[in-house]
């Protein structure tokens, strides 16, 4: 992998989130090239037309409400450059990620990790060092 580096989200980059406050056992969905799941509590993310769920305790910890239904993320993540194709284990299950895409993590030891696209990344996120 290439080096990790600390990234802040962009000022102006918000989501509209719903959390799952619903009795349950959660349910199943395929999304980057897996089986995700997602667990009564967790939340259901419209990030700019990519939609996903997030694990409520990842979702506590890293974002801020901003207003009704809209939250900023406020932690950093870590990051680096995938150097072959392969698979991150997430919290909802497993994703594909491509050569060139950001491997992501909530924790600076990797932890709480997730792909996301090259472009779709840098779009989103800063340079936080």
């Amino acid at each position: 992998m290439g080096e990790r580096r600390r990234y802040r989200k962009r000022a102006d980059q918000f989501v509209v989130a719903v959390r799952l406050d619903l009795e349950g056992a959660g349910f199943r969905y395929r999304k980057w090239g897996g089986e995700q799941q997602c667990k009564a509590g967790d939340w259901v993310v419209d990030n700019d037309g990519e939609v996903y769920t997030v694990d409520a305790e990842s979702f506590a910890r890293t974002y801020r409400r901003v207003g009704p239904g809209h939250y900023v993320k406020t932690a950093p993540v870590w990051a680096e450059r995938a150097v072959a194709d392969g698979f991150v284990a997430t919290k909802e299950g497993r994703s594909a990620y491509r050569i060139g895409d950001y491997l992501v993590s909530n924790q600076p030891d990797g932890g709480d990790a997730y792909c996301v696209a090259a472009d779709r990344f840098e779009a989103m996120y800063e340079s936080d060092e």
